[in-house]
């Protein structure tokens, strides 16, 4: 009997134990890659939002706005790419954002804002807030700095967009003469008879001095508030405004100071209005 158990083969079984990794046949790898791409997409919004101006920044906004096909701003081609824009004159785009034949100008058509769902004063003052937009960030132009912006201040009133521009200590609007304008302020004013010529509308022009010393003689600042909103005019046109455009120029003297102070460099400011055309 134990010979025959001897003789007998001796079978020895290995069991496997399998699922203690944790991998779970790589399915961590997608969420890691998922992980990796949404961390990627974050950094980049961030270095957008550092990088980019805030008209750059609209212009990616209405680049992947699903109800805008095209960002308003931007017209048909040009010159031998030249097309006819959804939002041209004589269309009014589905989206009720068509242009107005009323007032055909080249800023009117390339911001097709007049159609079946709004109204002509809807129209001025998305117009007017475009080009306040467009001022506030340099008019797109590297002409003017953001020391220049300094200097400058713009609000929406019921007579029209009020641009108004100011002297601040050791920078002064106009030379030694008091007429003539320096060149940082002959800069801003060429972009703004730029952003002005995409509309039609008047413009007003008015100047501010501060007060002369208790001491002066005679008071001269009628004189030199006229004769500054006079050069502010007579620069404007030399940019490129157009003259027929100017409805009143208007000297203050120092009858309105922007401050307390009536002899503070802050009262030196010149106010450039563009106008409604609608009651």
């Amino acid at each position: 009997m134990a010979a025959q158990n001897e003789l007998r083969p001796i079978i020895i079984k290995k069991k496997k134990v399998s699922g203690g990794d944790g991998h779970h046949g790589g399915a961590w790898k997608v969420a890691y890659a998922d992980f990796v791409t949404a961390m990627m997409a974050f950094f980049m919004l961030m270095w957008l939002l550092n990088a980019t101006t805030e008209q750059q920044r609209k212009g990616i906004a209405d680049y992947f706005s699903p109800t805008v096909p095209i960002a308003r701003i931007s017209g048909g081609g040009d010159g031998s790419f030249g097309g006819d824009s959804p939002f041209s004159e004589t269309v009014v785009a589905q989206n009720g954002t068509g242009a107005s034949d009323r007032r055909p100008t080249e800023g009117r058509q390339a911001m097709g804002m007049e159609g079946t769902d709004h109204s002509a004063e809807e129209l001025e003052q998305a117009l007017m807030e475009d080009i306040e937009d467009s001022l506030m960030d340099g008019g797109g132009d590297a002409r003017v700095s953001d020391e220049t912006l300094d200097h400058v201040q713009t609000r929406l009133t019921d007579q029209g967009l009020v641009v108004e521009i100011f002297a601040r200590p050791g920078i002064p609007l106009f030379g030694l003469d008091g007429i003539t304008p320096e060149p940082w302020l002959e800069d801003l004013l060429s972009v703004m008879a730029e952003l002005f010529g995409t509309v039609t509308n008047g413009v007003a022009v008015a100047a501010h001095v501060r007060s002369d010393p208790i001491v002066v003689a005679e008071d001269t600042t009628w004189d030199r508030s006229t004769a500054q909103a006079q050069a502010l005019r007579t620069a404007l046109q030399r940019v490129g405004l157009n003259a027929e455009r100017f409805q009143r120029i208007t000297g203050h003297a120092d009858r309105s100071p922007a401050v307390a102070d009536s002899m503070a460099i802050r009262n030196d400011r010149v106010e450039i209005t563009l106008l409604r055309s609608l009651p």
